[in-house]
């Protein structure tokens, strides 16, 4: 559509990235010399849907075969005031790479394949090194949100064995005060991708040593984090943000990260089970498996000792488990809160038991309530 009109159309950024790393693409972004009305001129003659999502900074969202791509005009910054940009568009790709804020993002690559690397990023991907375009504290200055995503980046895409980049961690602690400009909404979303990564623990550590993590969330405490990533990679769990962050600690985490109620109670529910003193097998029956391994790992870490032997699978057989007494077994004794403190306890008999108790045995003791 672009191409055969005379524009340049060129795949950017993370599609690029995550192909030269063999990873999945999520996104398809594309940057063009054509100007936002002329894309939305064009898909139209061409047929396609043209959704004109930002076309005030150049984007316009183009659907073909029920695939979106995000078409963005060549820009350059004209002002910046950590949070937005004023834009002014560009024929050139420099200048678009330029504007952008790691090298490994200011990839582009035309139709045929062909990568082009206005900056040097393809040598940084190639050694899994993250690092910030020019000068780390200009593109900080730019977009505060940026000393998240550097975080976030380096977890998923940054080699762990060379570590950060001394020019972006002097940048960023240099910069920490900017992050109060941010909204609650965009910093939480960067960290439950940040704690999302497979081993998110070295960039946690980074923040906070940085003063990024005590900035974000005072009294968070990151002890616990490497340890539970292990322990979630020992027993084959898949990485969950909400439980990493309940390791994190720290008051008001929900406020602080504008979390959704969902996420909200999970990471309550999680943290008042690591308080709490069930046994495996109740936080099973209480809580479902998941759940239960979820706090058994977080109690482990957070007391820096092994995993329980047979923890897991008392976890497993509460979660499996079924309370064999009904209401309508004791109307005939109990009734109104009588009848609920009764269930409760024989409930509390049936747990304690590790479920062994059988119905009969459960009704003999209620002769004893």
């Amino acid at each position: 559509m672009l191409e055969t009109h005379g524009h340049q159309a060129l795949l950017v950024g993370g599609c690029v990235r995550n192909a030269l790393m063999h990873v999945p693409v999520n996104d398809i972004d594309i940057s063009t010399d054509a100007r936002p009305e002329r894309v939305m001129e064009l898909a139209k003659a061409a047929g396609l849907n043209a959704i004109p999502t930002g076309i005030e900074h150049g984007t316009v969202t183009v659907v073909a075969k029920d695939i979106p791509h995000e078409i963005t005009t060549f820009r350059r910054d004209v002002e910046t005031d950590g949070r937005r940009a004023v834009v002014a568009f560009s024929d050139h790709v420099e200048d678009d790479a330029h504007r952008r804020d790691f090298t490994m993002n200011a990839l582009y690559a035309r139709a045929d394949g062909t990568v082009v690397d206005p900056l040097g990023g393809l040598s940084d991907l190639k050694a899994r090194r993250l690092r910030f375009i020019d000068n780390a504290e200009d593109r900080i200055r730019e977009d505060y949100l940026r000393i998240l995503r550097y975080f976030r980046f380096h977890a998923h895409y940054g080699d762990p064995a060379e570590g950060m980049d001394p020019e972006a961690l002097a940048a960023i602690a240099a910069n920490t005060d900017g992050l109060a400009s941010l909204s609650k909404e965009r910093v939480g979303s960067e960290m439950m991708k940040l704690l999302g990564a497979p081993d998110p623990a070295p960039a946690v550590a980074a923040m906070r040593s940085t003063g990024v993590l005590g900035n974000l969330l005072p009294g968070a405490d990151d002890r616990a984090l490497a340890p539970l990533v292990h322990l979630e990679s020992s027993i084959g769990l898949l990485p969950d943000p909400i439980c990493r962050l309940t390791a994190l600690g720290g008051a008001d985490l929900s406020e602080a990260l504008r979390l959704s109620k969902k996420a909200a109670r999970q990471r309550d529910l999680l943290h008042a089970g690591v308080e709490s003193t069930d046994t495996p097998g109740a936080l099973g029956y209480r809580h479902g498996h998941d759940t239960a391994a979820s706090i058994l790992l977080l109690r482990a870490a957070m007391l820096e000792l092994p995993l329980m032997p047979d923890a897991l699978a008392a976890a497993q057989q509460g979660s499996a488990a079924s309370f064999p007494i009904r209401p309508a077994d004791l109307m005939d004794r109990f009734q109104g809160a009588a009848l609920g403190k009764a269930l409760k306890a024989l409930e509390a008999q049936w747990i304690a038991s590790e479920f062994t108790l059988s119905k009969a045995e459960l009704l003999a003791a209620s002769d004893q309530l």
